[in-house]
C-alpha cells in the first residue's frame, strides 16, 4: 500500500537513508530540510517549524500517513535544545491534526543512546515543560565548558525520549490511534560523526563512551529499516517505546537487568493486599 510519509532531516545522514529507502519502495516522502529538501524549514524557530510543518501538509496535498523526525544536532550550543527537543515536539504537535485523519498513522522519532548517559535533570525538566526560553538560557550557561556542554545534547535527547514515552498514551496520540516510539542510535557513521571517526583518538574516545559490540560503529540503512517498520501498517501495538539500536551499547553500559525496579514495589504489593 502506497503512503505518504513526511521526514524531517532528509537532506542527509538518517533522514536520507530513510527516504532513499521508503522512495524505493514506491512511496511518497515529502522531505524537510534547512536546504535541498521538498520543503526547506529552519525547525530552530517556533516560526519556522510552524511553517514546515504546515508547507509539509500542502506538499503533501492534505494527506500524511507518518511522520520520521529525524533532524537534530549534536554541538554544545544552545540551539541543540531548540532543534532537538522542539523541532520535534512542536512540528509534530503541529502536523497531528491531518496526521490523525490518515487510516494507519504512524511517527517515529530519532532519539539517541546518550539518552542513557549523564545529563542536566533541570535542562531536561524545562524541556518537558515545554519552556525554550528557560531551557535555552541554562544551556547557555553550560555551552562554554567542556564537562556541561557535553550535558546540553544528552538532555536533549533524554528529554525527547520522556516526551515519547509521556505522549504515546495520550487521548491525542493513542486515542486517535497514533503510535509513536522512538530509536536511539549508537555511532552512526554520517556527515555528523565522519570528523570524529575520521582520527584513532577520536575513535577510541567515542568507543569509551559509545562500546558496540555488535557489528561497531553503523550504518544509517541500520536505523532507517528500523524507522521504517516502526511507522508501517504493521506496526500497531508498539507505543512510547525507544528502542536502542546501537550494537549493544545501552546492554554494556547498564547491564542485563532491566527489571529489577518493579522488585522495590513488591512489598507495597502484598501490604496492599494484607490490608483488603
Amino acid at each position: 500500500m502506497a503512503r505518504t510519509y513526511v521526514i524531517t532531516g532528509a537532506g542527509s545522514g538518517i533522514g536520507k537513508a530513510t527516504a532513499d529507502l521508503l522512495r524505493e519502495q514506491g512511496q511518497t516522502v515529502i522531505g524537510v530540510d534547512l536546504r535541498g529538501a521538498e520543503v526547506e524549514g529552519d525547525l530552530g524557530t517556533p516560526e519556522g517549524r510552524a511553517k514546515a510543518a504546515a508547507d509539509a501538509v500542502a506538499a503533501a496535498n492534505g494527506t500524511v500517513d507518518a511522520v520520521i523526525a529525524c533532524a537534530g544536532i549534536s554541538h554544545p550550543i544552545p540551539a541543540t535544545v531548540s532543534v532537538n527537543y522542539f523541532g520535534v515536539t512542536e512540528f509534530l504537535e503541529a502536523i497531528r491534526p491531518t496526521l490523525a485523519e490518515s487510516e494507519a498513522p504512524r511517527v517515529a522519532v530519532v532519539s539517541s543512546m546518550s539518552s542513557l548517559q549523564p545529563q542536566s535533570n533541570e535542562l531536561t525538566e524545562a524541556l518537558l515543560a515545554g519552556d525554550e526560553s528557560k531551557a535555552v538560557d541554562i544551556a547557555k550557561r553550560f555551552e562554554n565548558d567542556p564537562v556541561t556542554g557535553n550535558f546540553i545534547y544528552a538532555s536533549s535527547k533524554r528529554a525527547i525520549s520522556r516526551w515519547v514515552r509521556r505522549e504515546s498514551v495520550t487521548p491525542e496520540w493513542a486515542g486517535a490511534g497514533i503510535p509513536i516510539n522512538a530509536v536511539g542510535p549508537g555511532v552512526v557513521v554520517t556527515p555528523m560523526t565522519e570528523g570524529l571517526l575520521a582520527t584513532e583518538e577520536g575513535k577510541a574516545m567515542v568507543d569509551a563512551v559509545v562500546p558496540m559490540p555488535l557489528n561497531y560503529h553503523q550504518p544509517a540503512e541500520s536505523i532507517a529499516n528500523l524507522l521504517i517498520w516502526l511507522t508501517s501498517v504493521e506496526n500497531s501495538h508498539c507505543a512510547g517505546q525507544t528502542i536502542y539500536c546501537d550494537g549493544g551499547a545501552d546492554v554494556v553500559l547498564r547491564g542485563d537487568d532491566a527489571w529489577s525496579w518493579a522488585d522495590e514495589r513488591v512489598g507495597e504489593f502484598f501490604a496492599k493486599l494484607g490490608g483488603q
